[in-house]
C-alpha cells in the first residue's frame, strides 16, 4: 500500500506567511520521507483552506521538492476556463518535471460556488462539460470544443504536458454517485468519511472501475494499477497519551474551521436541511475512523483494520491541520516514518 499526504492547509494560529513556510518544509521532509503524492484541497472564502488558488502554491511545491507527486484534491473546474486550466496544468506538469496529477470535482459547498455566481443545482452538469473540455485541450496541440457550457474554436496549444497525453485524473468523492462516476471514467480515486460511509463510495467505484475495465492511467505502483485510497487524520505520538493531547485541540479546531461557512449561512434553508459533517470531539473521530491516533503500535493496528475493511492499496494521511505546531507536526511524521511506514507498505 502507498502513503500519501493531504493538505487543506486550515487557518492556524500562525501568521500566514509562517504559516506557509513550515508547510513548504513540511513538504520537503515528506519527499525526502518517500510520500507518493501531496494533495491539496481547494475551496473558496473560509479558513478551511488558507490556498485557495493551488496552483499558485504548488509551484513552491514543484521547485522545492524532487520526488513526490503533487496536485490538487481537487481542482474545482465550474469555477475555471477550461483553456486556463490546462494551461495552468501543463507548466505544473514541467515545473515538477511530470509529478503533476490532476484532481478535479464540482465543489462541494453551494456557498462557496454561489460566491463565484455558480449555481449548485447545475454544478454537475457544468463540471462534467469543463472535464470533457479540459480533457480535449490537455490532448490537442489545437483546441475546438463545443459544450452546453463552453465552446472553443482552433485555439492554438503551444503549451503540452510533460506526461503524455495527459496526466493522471483523480477523483474525490463521499458519495456514490460521484464514486460511480470516477470508476466509470477509469480516474484513480480516494474517499474520506467514516469507514461504513467510506467503504461504499469506494465499492461503488470498484463496481464501475470493473465495468469498465480498468483504470484510464495505468499506474503500476498500485495494485490492479488504479489508486483506490481513503483519507485520513493521523497523528502519531511517542505514546497514545501523548497523541491524543496534540489530536484533541487540534481536531476541534480543525472542526471549526470545516464549518466555518454553516455558521456564517445558519439561517439559510440549505443548511438546515444538511447534516454537519464529522465532530469536534477527539473520541467521535477516532470511533468513526476518520481519525487514526495513538503510539506506532496503535496507529499500525487501525490502519490494518480498515485496509483489510476496505480493500485499500492506497492511504491519504493528512498529518498537520489544527492547532499543530509545526515541531508536533515533524515528530508525528517522524514516527510514522520510521516505524509506520514499513509495516503500512507492506500490506
Amino acid at each position: 500500500m502507498k502513503v500519501g499526504l493531504f493538505d487543506h492547509v486550515d487557518r492556524s494560529d500562525r501568521s500566514f506567511a509562517t504559516q506557509i513556510d513550515e508547510r513548504l518544509q513540511f513538504v520537503q521532509i515528506a519527499d525526502e520521507a518517500g510520500f507518493y503524492c501531496y494533495h491539496v484541497a481547494e475551496h473558496h472564502a473560509s479558513p478551511l483552506n488558507m490556498v485557495p488558488v493551488p496552483g499558485a502554491y504548488l509551484g513552491a511545491v514543484a521547485r522545492l521538492t524532487k520526488r513526490i507527486h503533487m496536485g490538487p484534491l481537487v481542482y474545482l473546474l465550474p469555477l475555471y476556463s477550461p483553456l486556463r486550466l490546462a494551461e495552468e496544468i501543463c507548466m505544473l506538469d514541467h515545473m515538477s518535471k511530470g509529478r503533476m496529477e490532476v484532481g478535479v470535482g464540482r465543489g462541494v459547498s453551494p456557498f462557496e460556488l454561489g460566491y463565484h455566481k455558480i449555481d449548485h443545482s447545475k454544478s454537475r452538469e457544468i463540471f462534467i462539460d469543463a472535464w470533457k473540455c479540459l480533457d480535449t485541450a490537455l490532448r490537442s496541440e489545437m483546441l475546438t470544443y463545443e459544450g452546453p457550457h463552453y465552446n472553443y474554436k482552433d485555439v492554438p496549444m503551444p503549451l503540452r504536458p510533460l506526461q503524455q497525453p495527459t496526466p493522471a485524473y483523480w477523483y474525490g468523492s463521499s458519495n456514490t454517485e460521484g464514486a460511480t462516476w470516477a470508476g466509470d471514467h477509469g480516474m484513480h480515486f480516494a474517499s474520506n468519511g467514516p469507514n461504513a460511509l467510506a467503504k461504499r463510495n469506494i465499492d461503488a467505484f470498484r463496481e464501475a472501475l470493473a465495468k469498465r475495465g480498468g483504470p484510464a492511467h495505468y499506474k503500476p505502483e498500485f495494485k490492479g494499477g488504479c489508486a483506490i485510497g481513503v483519507s485520513r487524520q493521523v497523528i502519531v505520538g511517542d505514546t497514545d497519551e501523548q497523541a491524543r493531547a496534540i489530536a484533541a485541540p487540534a481536531v476541534t479546531h480543525y472542526h471549526e474551521n470545516l464549518t466555518y461557512l454553516l455558521r456564517v449561512h445558519a439561517n439559510n434553508d440549505f443548511v438546515k436541511r444538511l447534516n454537519v459533517p464529522g465532530s469536534p470531539d477527539l473520541d467521535d473521530n477516532i470511533k468513526s475512523g476518520t481519525v487514526i491516533c495513538g503510539s506506532p503500535e496503535t496507529v499500525k493496528r487501525v490502519i490494518a483494520e480498515q485496509q483489510e475493511e476496505m480493500g485499500l492499496n492506497y492511504l491519504i494521511t493528512y498529518m498537520f491541520f489544527g492547532t499543530m505546531t509545526f515541531p508536533q507536526a515533524l515528530r508525528s511524521m517522524e514516527l510514522f516514518r520510521s516505524e509506520v511506514m514499513p509495516a503500512v507498505e507492506a500490506l
